[in-house]
């Protein structure tokens, strides 16, 4: 690749960037390989698809996309507010929850402060670190997790801004209530704490924690949660945070206007009301969770335990050969050597039929190599 034209006219951070490399779609892979009636098992995306009532709101909607939408979100925040339990002065809407990491970044680090973030994080936390070219601190993790304490301890004067995805992704890992109240107790004013729950709806575990309930003791906590995962709407791009009015008010500051398009709204608002999809949906995931580690068990792969709507294995081998082999039998996983896990995949949870061709297509795989 030759060099870019214009890369000394950027910003430091900007020079510095590779771009973020989504998931394959199906499309081109079956464009490239020639095959058909491929399945994509790669992008966390929600197997059922939406919930009908959204579909019905969106084709009403489709007759008035030639209008700006509500630019404030007033019912989708209404609804949310009486879903959650919140004021909706608490809530600040995004095209999709990457904007509200965005939002808080741009708010409030640049090249003079520093931003901590986990080894195996979410690759959006650097990458957004490098753009208001702040530095960034990656700490180790501990069992493919966030290692608190180790964050605590690396907060220095300089320190602007922590995230945390909760779970985890790409490892599928989790904090207890404990361990993160314990650890926002400890953070000084002057650190904002992203807790990033974009696969909170997953987690089946008691000590999960209450985060909504942290709001009014935390006012530099934000939270950040999606439409893009169990509500099916990933391709809308429509996300919230939640936070103290204060920072919410900040967020809105730098939101740009009507970031929220007409369909997203509606399919956000009636998906909501839509809590018998969302419970088949987490009945699938649950089912196909325990098929896949099943699988994984018998063929002798070490997987990392999660409790989203995904798994990461390690495959034993460089991932990249099972990978490519695995396109060409129509079959889109996730490499994660950019995470720093080179052997590892990680695998969406699918329907059982998807799931079934996934560990058919693995088996033969690995047989052949």
């Amino acid at each position: 690749m030759t060099e870019n034209l214009f890369i000394q006219f950027a910003s430091t951070g900007v020079q510095s960037l590779t771009p973020y490399q989504p998931g394959k779609p199906i499309e081109e892979l079956e464009r490239e390989y020639g095959v058909e009636n491929a399945i994509k098992l790669a992008s966390n995306e929600n197997s059922l698809g939406p919930s009908p009532l959204a579909l019905k709101a969106m084709d009403y909607i489709l007759k008035g996309v030639s209008r700006y939408p509500d630019g404030s979100g007033f019912l989708l925040k209404s609804a949310l507010s009486s879903h959650l339990g919140v004021n909706p002065e608490y809530i600040t809407l995004g095209n999709g929850s990457s904007d509200l990491l965005d939002f808080i970044a741009r708010i409030f680090i640049s090249e003079s402060y520093e931003v901590l973030y986990s080894q195996y994080c979410f690759a959006l936390y650097p990458l957004l670190t490098k753009i208001q070219s702040a530095q960034g601190r990656e700490i180790p993790a501990k069992n493919f997790g966030h290692d608190l304490t180790a964050m605590a301890a690396a907060i220095s004067d300089r320190t602007r801004l922590i995230y945390i995805a909760n779970p985890n992704n790409p490892t599928g890992t989790w904090l207890s209530h404990n361990e993160l109240e314990s650890f926002l107790d400890s953070i000084p004013k002057h650190v904002f704490v992203v807790l990033d729950e974009a696969y909170y709806e997953y987690v089946d575990e008691e000590n999960y924690p209450r985060s909504i309930n942290w709001l009014n003791r935390y006012h530099n906590l934000l939270i950040t949660r999606t439409f893009s995962k169990v509500y099916g709407l990933a391709g809308l791009r429509i996300g919230y945070g939640l936070s103290h009015p204060d920072l919410a008010d900040l967020m809105n500051r730098v939101r740009p206007p009507f970031n929220v398009n007409n369909l997203a709204l509606a399919a956000a608002l009636t998906g909501l009301e839509d809590q018998e999809h969302i419970q088949r949906s987490l009945k699938v995931n649950r089912e196909g969770m325990k098929q896949l580690v099943e699988a994984f068990t018998q063929l002798g792969l070490a997987y990392i335990p999660s409790v989203g709507n995904f798994i990461t294995v390690d495959m034993g081998r460089p991932a990249r050969v099972v990978y490519e082999s695995l396109l060409r039998k129509g079959v889109i996983v996730r490499p994660i050597a950019n995470y720093g896990l080179p052997n590892h995949l990680r695998i969406t949870v699918g329907t059982r039929e998807e799931n079934t061709f996934f560990i058919q297509s693995v088996r033969q795989v690995l047989e052949a190599i």
